[in-house]
């Protein structure tokens, strides 16, 4: 990683696997991908009659998690109106219940190397919206030097920049449009969790395996050879932090699984192992050629099973609530894996990811569905 990454402290992550760790991680990437196109046209409403530019950070490889946990300094948005570029830094609130509105100090200012001084940022603006009302704030850094003070924030365990909350509400302004993207927000962020529930289940079926394991190392070393031992022992693994010995082996012989016989169960168990190892290991350039041709596949294999009633279908011996949960767990890793790759191997036979859950046609019908 390059210098602008700061990794996660290990307490962090040590509690979460990191398909868990990714989870959180996509609650702001769901926001930040919704909010875009509103931002864009917000734009040009607060600078007529100029050229705008809007464009998420990074483009189209754009990551919202990182191999070994953490964040970047990377701004959210690259905005150029007319000639002039700069960044914009976004944050959300669910609720009003806040004493203070706070804002890390790296996002607002920068030390001066000749005084010792913290001055603000010139180069960005920060957007803010208030979900619950609708509502959002469009400012310079140096207007939360003038509103705000250096504190102590509890929730993320070091100083930030502390604006009083009668004071920030003063330059909130509701806006109406604000509504359907919040409302998209809050139904993706129900589905990641719905979705994510497949992992709890599957620990609780584990539990009695998770429990008498004895010897780590000989399920490093033998490879499964069907389908449902090796989601247990690839489950197994990722839970003890451990990998198996030849991943690349493990890799191309359970790519091997994917074919138009699947049911979403088997892609779930698959896409699950898959992610596992793929982000344990480098490929060398025939593995991935196969692993992109099975991504497709698996993306085409979603999309035949997706109903308009927002279910998913592919065997009459699942029901409509688990086929679907097994349908979206396996969008959610392909999207991740869709841009792992985009980032890190320079794909382009991939559509990039930019919207989460972009891949399911009638979201607003699965949300309905799994709310029931």
């Amino acid at each position: 990683m390059d210098a602008k990454t700061i990794y996660a402290q290990p307490s962090d992550i040590k509690s979460r696997t990191y398909l868990e760790y990714r989870k959180d991680m996509k609650k702001k990437a769901i926001a930040e991908l919704e909010v875009f196109d509103w931002l864009k046209s917000k734009l040009s409403i607060l600078y007529p009659n100029q050229k705008i530019k809007l464009s998420k950070f990074g483009g189209d490889t754009f990551l919202w998690f990182l191999r070994k946990g953490g964040v970047t300094r990377e701004p959210d948005y690259r905005a150029k109106v007319d000639d002039k570029d700069f960044d914009i830094e976004f944050q959300y609130a669910d609720k009003i219940d806040l004493n203070y509105f706070d804002f890390a100090v790296s996002k607002i200012t920068k030390k001066n190397r000749k005084t010792g001084k913290r001055e603000p940022h010139q180069d960005r603006k920060i957007l803010y919206i208030l979900k619950y009302n609708h509502s959002f704030a469009f400012f310079d850094p140096e207007w939360i030097l003038k509103n705000g003070h250096i504190g102590f924030v509890d929730a993320w365990r070091k100083d930030a920049y502390r604006v009083p909350k009668a004071k920030f509400l003063e330059v909130l302004r509701t806006d109406s449009t604000l509504k359907i993207v919040v409302e998209m927000i809050d139904i993706k962020n129900y589905i990641l969790n719905f979705q994510h529930d497949f992992i709890g289940i599957t620990k609780e079926k584990l539990s009695y395996l998770l429990q008498q394991v004895i010897d780590e190392q000989k399920i490093v070393r033998i490879i499964p050879n069907d389908l449902d031992s090796f989601f247990k022992v690839c489950f197994i693994l990722d839970n003890l932090n451990k990998v198996p010995q030849n991943i690349n082996l493990w890799l191309v012989y359970l790519l091997s699984f994917i074919s138009d016989k699947n049911t979403t169960e088997d892609l779930a168990k698959i896409i699950y192992c898959v992610d596992f190892l793929y982000s344990k290991t480098d490929l060398k350039q025939n593995e991935l050629k196969i692993l992109v041709e099975k991504i497709n596949l698996c993306f085409k294999l979603l999309q035949n099973f997706e109903q308009k009633d927002g279910s998913f279908k592919s065997s009459t011996d699942l029901s409509p609530m688990d086929e679907t949960r097994y349908a979206l767990f396996s969008v959610n890793l392909l999207e991740d894996l869709t841009q792992d790759l985009i980032f890190y191997y320079k794909v382009d036979e991939l559509n990039p990811v930019t919207k989460i859950y972009q891949n399911i046609s009638y979201i607003n019908n699965t949300y309905k569905l799994i709310k029931k």
